[in-house]
Formats: C-alpha cells, sequence, structure tokens
C-alpha cells in the first residue's frame, strides 16, 4: 500500500509541474510572458511587405526574438516591439509600423500597452518613425486617409 501511495505521489507531482500548478507564481511568471510572447508574435509573422508578397517573418523584419511582452497588472500587459527594416532608408518603415499596431489593436485577445520601435540603428531616421507610430492621434490620422487604410487592410489581412 504505501509503494502504491508513493508512485500516485510521484505521479500527482509530475502531473502538478508539466502542467504548471506546482510551480509558484515568480516562477510561472517567465514561461507565461514568453507564451505571450510567442501569441503576439503568431501575429505579426504573416504581415505582408507592403512592396513585396513576402510576409515581415520571410524578410525577417519582424523575428520571435523582437517581441517582449510584461505584465503591468494582474490584467495588463506591456507588448514591446522591436522590427528591423530590411534597409536602413526604408520609406515604408512607417507603414510596417502601422501595420504592426493595427493587426495587434484588433487581434490581441487580453489588455495590452503597445509599444513599437524600429531596433535601434537599424534606420536613418528611427527616432521621428518611433514617434510617429507610438503617437495615437498620427495613427488614428493615418487610418483615416482611404489610400493608406487599403495598404494596411491589404498587408494585414490573413492569408487563407
Amino acid at each position: 500500500m504505501e509503494r502504491v501511495s508513493g508512485l500516485f505521489s510521484w505521479t500527482l507531482k509530475r502531473v502538478l509541474w508539466l502542467s504548471g500548478f506546482s510551480e509558484s507564481g515568480a516562477a510561472r511568471q517567465p514561461r507565461i510572458m514568453e507564451e505571450k510572447a510567442l501569441e503576439v508574435y503568431d501575429l505579426i509573422r504573416t504581415i505582408r511587405d507592403p512592396e513585396k508578397p513576402n510576409t515581415l517573418e520571410e524578410l525577417e523584419v519582424v523575428t520571435e526574438s523582437c517581441v517582449e511582452v510584461q505584465e503591468i497588472n494582474e490584467d495588463d500587459y506591456l507588448v514591446v516591439i522591436r522590427f528591423t527594416p530590411t534597409v536602413p532608408h526604408c520609406s515604408l518603415a512607417t507603414l510596417i509600423g502601422l501595420c504592426l499596431r493595427v493587426k495587434l489593436q484588433r487581434c490581441l485577445p487580453f489588455k495590452h500597452k503597445l509599444e513599437i520601435y524600429i531596433s535601434e540603428g537599424t534606420h536613418s531616421t528611427e527616432e521621428d518613425i518611433n514617434k510617429q507610430i507610438n503617437d495615437k492621434e498620427r495613427v488614428a490620422a493615418a487610418m483615416e486617409n482611404p489610400n493608406l487604410r487599403e495598404i494596411v487592410e491589404q498587408c494585414v489581412l490573413e492569408p487563407d
């Protein structure tokens, strides 16, 4: 009987450990943030480049490592994305940032604050672009432009 009880106890501990229930809140936290970051990356990797038939993932504009998620409080998260334009003078970097923002605002299933930046040192006007894509009023104004909105819609459209 003791052997059965020990085996049951070991099995239960293993199941709880594998499911994450035995971890303390602090130990489980990095894994939850990692899962949320992968969820974000899954949404943005399929965004199409405005000029090319490729996705941002295929062009390595976004990678798994460019997404960071931090907990603000129990129900809110800070999502930080650092993307890398294909060339340092990319004229469509602002549009790519806009596509990232629109896709995540529409599709993220959890409450979040979103910050999108060009990776440091990868664009000639990164400071100006970072200000534009993180300014709610500028983003709203850009989405009121029918031509720009149509381009964004084509880029964020889910592949079949």
